[in-house]
């Protein structure tokens, strides 16, 4: 794909070391560096964005799931009832 648009970023001296160093210990340009964590980043939050097609037979089924009584599962509901030891840390 060519690579025709440009992007220009200001940031401080401590960023720019790091992705300086980040980039050099992964053998990639600055450049390229950030553009790909830059992509990471966005695909992720994109992700729960997505647009499903589904053709009328896997609607169904997924209409028919969504609308199934809820299973209990006292083990599923233990764990996410027990507390951690992360909680309270804020």
């Amino acid at each position: 794909m060519a690579k025709d648009e440009r992007i220009n970023l200001r940031v401080d001296a401590e960023k720019k070391r790091l992705f300086e160093t980040a980039s050099g210990a992964t053998g990639v340009s600055m450049s390229a560096f950030i553009v790909d964590a830059a992509t990471i980043a966005a695909q992720h939050a994109l992700a729960d964005r997505t647009v499903f097609r589904l053709d009328q037979e896997q609607w169904e089924a997924f209409d028919a799931i969504l609308d199934r009584v809820p299973e209990d599962m006292p083990k599923l509901r233990e764990l996410l009832t027990t507390p951690t030891i992360l909680d309270g840390i804020e």
